[in-house]
């Protein structure tokens, strides 16, 4: 029985060490749904031997998740939030991960002339004055920021029963822009995953304003003494990493780039050959 016993101690702190092997990662429908993760987190998984739980919601409530202390880590794509995150002491640092860009998406027939738009201001006030149905996010999230960004920048303030808020991630407001034959706005990574188009084609894309990086950051462990701070920096420090930005830079649907790589800090819109289109 002593023997025993003594065994059973033996193994209650190698158990509770493997039990801790993992971190709390808030992130983005985006990257998720575009298949991302899951092609890279194994990888990091079989080099560190730590887990990594994604948590998939808009940016908006990614960041308050990782404000409260119920993430590890954080990797976002709405840098001003990003930057206010670490000013506001909830993060130690921000680092360049990686960019794909934002594209309009809408019915092949184009009826609001979206795809002959010599801007995306001009593109925004097409489909505010035909009225063309637009399904937005309505999430929060660094899609729906995006998006209200580009309308101030368009000097209009979408409304009535053509413009529908959802308040869903962006495979959902994929889906409704599919059903219904109208426009959204999304990510690159997003709509070459994305299988239900029906009708809808890309109509306006490779505008520099339409960039869309995203950065990592570690939450601050002096606000959460529980946050696993030194397993979420080998995270990090993995993605930014030779081996993390070449996994990155390796995944493909159907034979499409689905992110750029950029930890280098390389400047994004001089790098002809990221995104692929």
């Amino acid at each position: 029985m002593k023997l025993f016993m003594f065994l059973a101690a033996m193994c209650l702190p190698t158990f509770g060490v493997a039990s801790e092997q993992y971190i709390t990662l808030a992130s983005t429908t985006s990257t998720q749904n575009s298949g991302l993760y899951d092609q890279i987190l194994p990888k990091f998984t079989a080099t560190t031997g730590i887990e990594v739980r994604v948590v998939a919601v808009g940016t908006g409530q990614a960041l308050r998740i990782a404000k409260n202390g119920d993430a590890d880590v954080l990797l976002v794509h709405h840098r001003p939030s990003e930057d206010a995150f670490v000013e506001d002491g909830f993060g130690v640092q921000r680092y360049d991960v990686m960019y794909n860009d934002f594209v309009i998406v809408g019915p092949n027939d184009d009826p609001a002339g979206v795809a002959i738009a010599r801007s995306v201001a001009e593109a925004m006030v097409a489909l505010y004055d035909t009225e063309t149905i637009f399904i937005s996010r309505g999430d929060e999230s660094g899609t729906h920021k995006k998006e209200r960004s580009l309308w101030a920048e368009a000097a209009r303030n979408p409304s009535g029963s053509w413009y529908r808020e959802i308040g869903a991630g962006m495979g959902a407001a994929l889906n409704m822009a599919s059903a219904v034959d109208g426009y959204t706005l999304t990510d690159r990574g997003t709509w070459l995953s994305f299988q239900n188009r029906g009708n809808l084609d890309l109509l306006f894309m490779g505008k520099n304003s339409l960039l869309n990086p995203y950065g990592v950051i570690v939450v601050n462990k002096e606000l959460h003494p529980h946050i696993k701070s030194e397993l979420a920096q080998r995270f990090v420090d993995w993605l930014i990493s030779e081996a993390g930005q070449a996994a990155i830079g390796d995944v493909r649907i159907h034979g499409k780039q689905l992110f750029c790589p950029n930890a280098s800090g390389q400047d994004q819109a001089k790098n002809k050959a990221c995104p692929a289109s």
